[in-house]
């Protein structure tokens, strides 16, 4: 039996724009990997970590560069000492989850021994904008229970305080991407919970950590850019309360639910997130996103998705089809 891997890049168009403070997009461009035996083929997706220096060409390349490796018969557990965590090694990983998955006849929740999956509910994303822009993107999201906001320092009490007004009834997370590393973080904690958020996400930049040491918020804090996998999880410890797995950045759903695991032994709550993706990149997210109390994979609702992808209905993400993943 002859084992190959292939992979590509795939660009897909933004629906409007996706702005956050680093910049706005327009399209993505995905990585797609793909493993065939001669009768099966698995696919994976993944999308450069663009924070980390990650470009679609370079995880193309990295994922090229395991074809020997994959013909060999390397496996998912020989994936985490060939490859660092990052897109190309979720791509590949994903690939031989899926490739394992219809070869055994056994879905992927089983064999991570989870229960027979349901509908998820997602955050969708209000994009950064000035403060009437985004009440306005929010009043027009009236049907997604939670809304999760992208912020960028100056301005974001507005910002908030706008969203409230045009959903009153949603409940609200807030991504500050790392904008908020020369502001008075417990004092805006204690303004967002008066606006009755819920979750604050990597509030101050990756590596300036200790800026939160002390800091009592009155909002639970989530790491993002700040861990990656379970070497980086000892980062978050007395100053976040959870974390967001995403497993472009873990290298793959083995990572990801071995970071879960080892995150809930921590006491530390966990959001599962997603790059901009379709629904081949977030299918395998899905499953950890069982796993956690908030869970932001609306990636595919923000861009022109594959066909026959993930349905959503409202703010609901129904498990992926096995023709689709896994």
């Amino acid at each position: 039996m002859t084992i190959q891997l292939s992979v590509r890049i795939e660009r897909f168009p933004v629906r409007g724009a996706f702005t956050i403070s680093r910049g706005a997009k327009t399209h993505v461009d995905v990585v797609v990997a793909e493993i065939d035996d001669g009768a099966l083929r698995g696919r994976g997706e993944a999308t450069a970590i663009y924070y980390r220096g990650e470009t679609a060409e370079s995880v193309a390349a990295a994922v090229a560069a395991q074809a020997d490796a994959v013909a060999g018969g390397a496996s998912r557990a020989d994936l985490l000492t060939l490859m660092p965590p990052g897109a190309a090694r979720n791509a590949v990983d994903a690939a031989l989850w899926d490739l394992e998955a219809k070869a055994s006849g056994l879905p992927v929740w089983q064999t991570l021994g989870l229960p027979q999956p349901r509908p998820l509910l997602t955050a969708y994303t209000i994009s950064l904008g000035e403060p009437g822009v985004m009440e306005a993107a929010a009043r027009a999201a009236g049907g997604y229970e939670l809304l999760k906001l992208k912020l960028s320092g100056e301005g974001d009490v507005e910002r908030v305080a706008a969203v409230r007004r045009g959903a009153p009834h949603a409940r609200l997370v807030v991504d500050a991407n790392e904008a908020w590393g020369d502001q008075d973080i417990e004092a805006l904690s204690h303004t967002m919970a008066g606006l009755r958020v819920e979750l604050i996400e990597q509030p101050v930049p990756h590596g300036q950590d200790a800026l939160l040491d002390g800091v009592k918020s009155a909002v639970p804090l989530c790491a993002d850019e700040s861990v990656h996998d379970r070497a980086s999880l000892d980062v978050v410890i007395g100053r976040y309360r959870f974390i967001n797995i995403k497993l472009d950045k873990a290298g793959g759903l083995t990572e990801g639910h071995a970071l879960a695991h080892a995150a809930k032994l921590r006491g530390i709550g966990i959001m599962t997130g997603c790059m901009l993706s379709t629904s081949l990149g977030v299918a395998p997210a899905f499953y950890v996103g069982m796993q956690s109390q908030f869970v932001d994979l609306d990636g595919p609702l923000l861009i022109e998705d594959r066909p026959a992808g993930i349905a959503f209905s409202g703010g609901e993400m129904s498990p992926p089809e096995r023709e689709l993943w896994g």
